[in-house]
């Protein structure tokens, strides 16, 4: 199985392609942070996040995706239009005939460092005991991104 996993955001937006490895580790195939600049009109941030998601589906034939569900931040503006970016690539899912399955915050941090209330840095470490990564993770939304498919793989079995 192999999951594209999304930490949704319209500046930063975490991605990881993960598959399920045969021997115990899970496997990273590709992670990045699709940036835009803020100097961008939203819609123009949110076309470059759906369009390089399209092209990570294309590109690498998920069996599903997997995204972060919302959670309620200090900023409503900034919420909302986390929103819009999760509909927009639920939809780009759906249209490439991919089932889509959400995860929230609580629930990736369990399931990938075995406490809910895991930091930044526990998630990490974690991580790279459970899934063979080959590259400098540079963001934290790549790790975000990760810690997702692990969550998706984790319960799909």
């Amino acid at each position: 199985m192999k999951v594209l996993a999304i930490d949704p955001g319209y500046g930063r937006c975490g991605v990881a392609v993960v598959e399920k490895g045969g021997g115990g580790k899970e496997v990273l195939l590709y992670s990045e942070c699709i940036e835009t600049s803020a100097k961008m009109d939203f819609p123009a941030r949110l076309a470059v996040v759906v369009d390089e998601c399209a092209r990570l589906i294309k590109k690498h034939s998920p069996d599903c995706v997997a995204l972060e569900k919302l959670y309620f931040q200090n900023n409503q503006k900034t919420a909302m239009r986390v929103a819009e970016v999760r509909g927009a690539l639920i939809g780009a899912a759906s249209n490439a005939g991919l089932k889509v399955f959400e995860y929230t915050p609580g629930e990736v941090k369990s399931a990938a460092a075995g406490w809910g209330g895991a930091d930044k840095k526990a998630l990490a470490q974690m991580l790279h005991a459970l899934v063979n990564i080959e590259k400098k993770i540079e963001r934290d939304d790549e790790y975000d991104a990760i810690a997702i498919a692990v969550t998706h793989l984790a319960r799909a079995r």
